[in-house]
């Protein structure tokens, strides 16, 4: 067992769940997160846990910390990314220099010192596929470097093949996971995500914003659902050198999830349709269906999610109107 495990990016929206579980179990837990988008009253409530260290720092330039801080633990869970299709689409020098630069260094600290190493990728390496679901050992399409919107997909890819290039040369014990829609308490819509901003926009009676016509599908995997498959893959032998889906398979079109969410909310919004070019920029291109095949970490471990998708709305709304009282 792993008792002591740092986490980059641990104050961000999974990092905060994943630190939680981890000290709940009993082990020691050290984050190192720069807060540019994680922020620190997301551990409000284990802050003082005297198993819990706390760090500011940035992957990508503060890299003598960072190779102190793996040398002295037994694991390195890598969240530390730039996210979010807005972000992505306006500062996509930042998203390449923070995923494939910030991941290198992690990558080879973990190398270097022997650790075992879990290192978050993404949907988005799916790219243009149009499959009805997505295997990990399926090809990947992505679209032209003239278009940013595929910088993401593609520098997180790139971090894929690092990492499995270190563990076939280099014997590292890590393990890649691609996340589909991981939604839930704390996090923001800032960034584009769209389940948050949708709870938000109708529970302030504005009208929800639906991005081209509505028609294209996704599956969102409640936050709690993906920490419990993080906790199985971390201590599986089997899972070093493979990469696994992590994410719900209940599909739905993203206009009815707009309803979905009206109605939980019990709300009288309205919903207006926007296309992508007022929403970003000429010739953004999107994914038409985005479905996880789970099958490989589900024979693995068993694991499958708990949560469908009203009760992960209810769980954000409950959430965001909480926090509006505590304000």
């Amino acid at each position: 067992m792993y008792e002591k495990i740092l986490i980059t990016g641990g104050a961000g929206f999974i990092g905060s769940f994943l630190t939680e579980r981890l000290l709940d179990c009993g082990r020691e837990v050290v984050v190192l997160d720069d807060f540019s988008t994680g922020k620190r009253e997301n551990l409000a409530s284990v802050e003082k846990n005297e198993k819990l260290q706390i760090f500011t720092g940035d992957v990508t330039t503060d890299t003598a910390l960072l190779d102190k801080l793996v040398s002295e633990v037994d694991a390195v869970i890598h969240l530390a990314a730039a996210v979010g299709v807005e972000l992505v689409v306006d500062d996509p020098v930042r998203t390449i220099s923070t995923n494939v630069r910030g991941s290198e260094n992690v990558f080879f600290a973990a190398s270097k010192h022997h650790k075992r190493l879990i290192a978050a990728s993404t949907s988005e390496v799916y790219g243009k596929s149009e499959a009805d679901f997505f295997c990990e050992t399926d090809d990947l399409h992505l679209g032209s470097p003239y278009n940013s919107r595929w910088s993401y997909a593609c520098s997180k890819l790139l971090d894929e093949f690092l990492l499995m290039a270190l563990c076939r040369n280099a014997a590292l014990q890590g393990t890649v996971v691609r996340f589909f829609n991981t939604v839930g308490p704390r996090q923001t819509g800032r960034y584009g995500m769209v389940l948050p901003r949708f709870v938000r926009a109708a529970l302030d009676g504005k009208a929800l914003r639906v991005y081209g016509d509505g028609e294209q599908t996704r599956c969102f995997c409640h936050v709690r659902d993906t920490v419990a498959a993080l906790m199985l893959l971390l201590e599986n032998e089997k899972s070093f050198g493979k990469i696994y889906n992590i994410g719900s398979m209940e599909l739905v079109k993203i206009g009815d999830l707009a309803q979905k969410v009206i109605a939980i909310c019990k709300s009288n919004s309205a919903i207006e349709k926007i296309s992508y070019d007022q929403a970003y920029t000429a010739g953004f291109e999107d994914m038409r269906h985005r479905r996880p095949d789970t099958t490989a970490i589900r024979d693995l471990t068993g694991w499958k999610p708990q949560y469908d998708l009203t009760q992960i709305i209810e769980d954000i709304r409950a959430y965001m109107s909480r926090s509006e009282k505590i304000v």
